[in-house]
C-alpha cells in the first residue's frame, strides 16, 4: 500500500523524468565532419559552410537542438562515430554494404556517384580501361579506394588524406587522374577550369548521414525532419544554392 510520502516521491520522480525528456530535446546534436569537400562541407572566410552543413543545421532547428561540430579527417568519421565522439557523421558519405555492417544510415538526401577527373584537354583517358598502369589519386577512407582495389587492380593508386590533394596531384601532373564523388567534381571543374570530368559516371551512389546502430530513434527523427524540409521548400533552396 502506498503511503502519502511514497506517492509524493513517485510524482516527483515522474516530474524529474519529464524534465529530463525536455532537456534531452535541447541537448547539442554532436556532428562530425571533414570540411574539405565543397560544395558539401568546406570553410570559407573562416566559417564552416556547405550543403551538408546547412542541411544539418536545418534538421537541428526542426529537432530544436543546437549543433556542436567536430572536425575530423574523413577516414576517422566512422571510427569516431562508433567511439561516441559525436552522434552523427555528416560529410558526403556514401551508403555502402561495408559501412552498413558497423553503422546505420538515414534516408538518402542526395544522389551521387564516382567519376574520373583528368587534366583539362586530356583526351587519352576516356574511361577506366584507359587508366591501366597509370597513377590515380583517391582519398583515404572513401569508397574510391575499395572500388579501385576490387574493380581495377591494375591501376596504381595514390592515396591522400584530403580531397584537395587529389585534384592538386592531377593538376601538377603527379597523377594521371582522380576518382571522387561527381557532385563535388562538377563544382571543382566549373570553378577552377583546370580539370574535366570523364563521362559517364563509374557508379551510382546515394549520400546519407551515418549514425550509430543504437540511435534508432534519432534516425527516425532525422528522416521525419528531412521530409519536412523537402515539403516546405528548404531542401530545394539548398540544392539550388550549392548543387
Amino acid at each position: 500500500m502506498l503511503t502519502r510520502r511514497s506517492l509524493l516521491g513517485l510524482i516527483a520522480a515522474g516530474m524529474t523524468l519529464g524534465l529530463g525528456g525536455v532537456a534531452h530535446a535541447e541537448e547539442a546534436l554532436r556532428v562530425g565532419t571533414d570540411a574539405t569537400f565543397p560544395p558539401f562541407e568546406y570553410t570559407e572566410s573562416g566559417k564552416r559552410t556547405g550543403f551538408d552543413v546547412e542541411l544539418i543545421e536545418a534538421i537541428a532547428k526542426v529537432l530544436k537542438r543546437p549543433v556542436e561540430w567536430t572536425e575530423i579527417d574523413f577516414k576517422g568519421l566512422v571510427p569516431g562515430l562508433i567511439a561516441n565522439r559525436f552522434d552523427v557523421a555528416a560529410s558526403a558519405i556514401y551508403i555502402t554494404d561495408d559501412r552498413r555492417k558497423v553503422v546505420d544510415f538515414t534516408d538518402s538526401y542526395y544522389p551521387g556517384g564516382l567519376v574520373i577527373m583528368t587534366k583539362t584537354g586530356n583526351g587519352a583517358i576516356k574511361g577506366p580501361d584507359d587508366l591501366a598502369g597509370k597513377k590515380v589519386s583517391v582519398q583515404v577512407g572513401t569508397k574510391s579506394v575499395a572500388f579501385l582495389k576490387d574493380k581495377y587492380p591494375n591501376i596504381e593508386r595514390v592515396e591522400v588524406e584530403k580531397n584537395q590533394e587529389m585534384f592538386e596531384l592531377v593538376e601538377s601532373g603527379r597523377a594521371d587522374a582522380a576518382i571522387t564523388g561527381k557532385p563535388a567534381a562538377k563544382v571543382y571543374a566549373k570553378t577552377r577550369g583546370t580539370l574535366q570530368l570523364v563521362e559517364p559516371s563509374l557508379t551510382v551512389e546515394e549520400y546519407a548521414f551515418a549514425l550509430r546502430k543504437d540511435e534508432g530513434e534519432l534516425i527516425k527523427q532525422f528522416n521525419a525532419a528531412l521530409k519536412q524540409l523537402k515539403a516546405d521548400g528548404t531542401y530545394d533552396k539548398l540544392v539550388a544554392k550549392y548543387l
